[in-house]
């Protein structure tokens, strides 16, 4: 249950380190520009509404087939 005087004092260098490496990693990313968010973003709202229209047409087919099944 004891710990080393090292050792908790160690926590915080090694936590001001981790945020330094976190700010130096963050300058190597390229962000995307207004234009390109837009863009991008645009993509991904139509990808995802032409799912989503694929699966209600599924599932709307799938209820008609089950439906049809239960009826006979």
């Amino acid at each position: 249950m004891t710990r080393s005087a090292t050792a908790v004092t160690g926590v915080p260098s090694r936590v001001m380190r981790f945020f330094r490496e976190v700010r130096t990693e963050l300058s190597k990313v390229t962000f995307p520009t207004r234009e390109e968010g837009i863009r991008l973003t645009t993509v991904v709202m139509l990808v995802t509404l032409a799912a989503a229209g694929c699966l209600y047409a599924l599932d709307l087919a799938f209820s008609y087939v089950i439906t049809w099944i239960i009826t006979l």
